[in-house]
């Protein structure tokens, strides 16, 4: 058996979607599992749509998922190699494929058409009127060669047309749907090569999969109608050999939890802005690997290199896989509890400085510290900020209802004053001693131990709900505790409490 050679061939249209990345995922696993190639190839030869900006975006996703290539594009500065296969951008191979459509030009399997968009489309309308399938009729197929001079003659710059069999039928072995056949008198003469030259995706994939060996390609299931096309223009290059042994698995299409196509409409698409919402890498590859795979005992959680392990395409199923944005966020909750402290806090941030709360990349065992006591209440990066940062900056803002609730009652002057004494005579300043000293406070005045608690968090924090109280206090250290109590003491006192120091 050949090595195994997969490839992602992503059309930089847009950014890696949900879609792409599951195909991406897909032949990664496969790949690493089988101890195979792993391929990027950049189908750019939509000249309107393809851009630069959706290459970079389809690179960094795939990165930051962590599927890394071992042939295809060089991303920035990175010192990977193409391959020995490459160029791996389409519209760097136009010689490649003009050379291998002239072949099926001078071996009769293909003839150039001459037919103006105008006529496409009246022949598609009759075909239409008449409820027959709008394809092309053929009209091109067998002109002379004195025809195709005349026509050259007016100027006119014909596109390449596949000649496909009339009859019989195409067929194939698919990992995922077992055996599937196409009637040819069904298909269509396709174009494999446009007036510019530039080939069409039927013709590029097919060249470019033998010329780089590829042993399986795993895609999904939109692309089945195209295989039997791609079979026939195989054949029709010399390559049958190849192509009986090409391995195909159609993976099923991805929904959203209404039972439509998946889109925007359901949330996010792109990868990038997963990544923007504080998703872990992690947990949205383990989730996008559930997406139409599963293992005989339906596991949940993976470590990557269980799923390496576990992966085949034969336990892909058939059936339309359901993308459910509440089990993603679970999962992710999952993997974020799983993470180290210090990794945790790393990974944290960015988030905290886009927040605005720090200025520097630089991890302090300060900031582990602060956001390790919200680490069980996380489900995504972008809750960090909100969850942490009144530890982070003094001057946060008090939430009005809290201190009309709990601030502005009988008391709590006094109450924060005695507390705030007792505090500085701790010699161990720690959650256990302070827990201590305000329950024995409350019990020493007959009092509930909620009505020092609260007071002290508000006072401390500006919010009735948090973190430990006391594990929080510990944290924020003797010193700055004291110090916001007295603040706090004082605005209530001037009457000049407005909400924020």
């Amino acid at each position: 058996m050949p090595k195994v050679r997969v490839r992602f061939a992503p059309s930089p249209t847009g950014f890696l979607h949900i879609g792409g990345a599951r195909t991406a995922l897909f032949n990664w696993l496969f790949a690493r599992n089988q101890g195979g190639t792993f391929i990027l190839r950049i189908e750019d030869t939509d000249e309107v749509r393809s851009s630069e900006e959706s290459v970079g975006a389809i690179l960094r996703g795939l990165s930051w998922l962590g599927l890394d290539w071992d042939e295809g594009p060089k991303l920035g500065s990175l010192p990977k190699p193409e391959g020995d296969f490459g160029p791996y951008f389409q519209m760097q191979r136009l010689d490649i494929y003009k050379k291998y459509a002239d072949q099926l030009l001078v071996s009769g399997k293909a003839y150039p058409c001459f037919c103006t968009p105008e006529e496409l489309e009246s022949m598609r309308t009759r075909a239409m009127l008449a409820k027959r399938p709008p394809k092309y009729d053929g009209r091109c197929r067998n002109l002379t060669e004195a025809q195709i001079k005349e026509q050259e003659a007016k100027g006119r710059k014909p596109v390449v047309r596949f000649k496909t069999p009339t009859e019989g039928i195409t067929q194939f072995e698919d990992i995922v749907r077992g055996h599937v056949t196409f009637e040819n008198s069904l298909l269509d003469d396709f174009v494999i090569l446009k007036t510019s030259g530039i080939p069409t995706y039927q013709f590029a994939v097919v060249v470019d999969d033998y010329l780089m060996q590829i042993t399986h390609v795993l895609r999904g299931d939109d692309h089945l109608s195209n295989t039997p096309r791609q079979i026939l223009i195989f054949e029709a290059l010399g390559w049958g050999d190849f192509v009986r042994n090409l391995k195909f698995a159609h993976l099923s299409m991805i929904l959203g939890p209404d039972g439509t196509r998946l889109s925007k409409r359901h949330g996010a698409t792109s990868i990038e802005e997963y990544q923007k919402q504080g998703y872990l890498p992690e947990a949205l590859v383990n989730y996008l690997a559930l997406l139409g795979w599963s293992t005989e005992d339906s596991q949940q959680l993976f470590k990557i290199d269980d799923l390496i392990q576990k992966f085949s395409p034969a336990r892909c199923g058939k059936s339309a896989a359901i993308f459910d944005p509440a089990k993603l966020l679970w999962m992710n909750g999952e993997y974020i509890r799983s993470l180290s402290k210090p990794e945790l806090a790393k990974r944290s941030l960015p988030f905290l400085k886009e927040a605005g709360l720090i200025s520097s990349d630089t991890l302090t065992p300060y900031l582990e510290s602060c956001v390790a006591l919200e680490q069980e209440k996380i489900k995504l990066l972008t809750d960090v900020p909100r969850l942490v940062d009144f530890l982070i900056q003094d001057n946060f803002v008090f939430d009005p209802t809290a201190v009309e609730k709990v601030l502005k009652g009988p008391g709590i002057l006094e109450l924060l004053r005695e507390i705030s004494e007792r505090m500085k005579n701790l010699s161990e300043f720690t959650a256990t001693s302070t827990e201590k000293l305000c329950r024995d406070f409350a019990a020493e005045k007959g009092i509930k131990a909620g009505a020092v608690f609260h007071p002290v968090r508000v006072a401390t924090s500006g919010r009735t709900q948090g973190p430990s109280l006391f594990h929080y206090l510990e944290v924020l250290g003797q010193a700055k505790s004291l110090k916001r109590i007295a603040q706090t003491f004082a605005a209530l006192k001037s009457s000049t409490f407005h909400g924020f120091f």
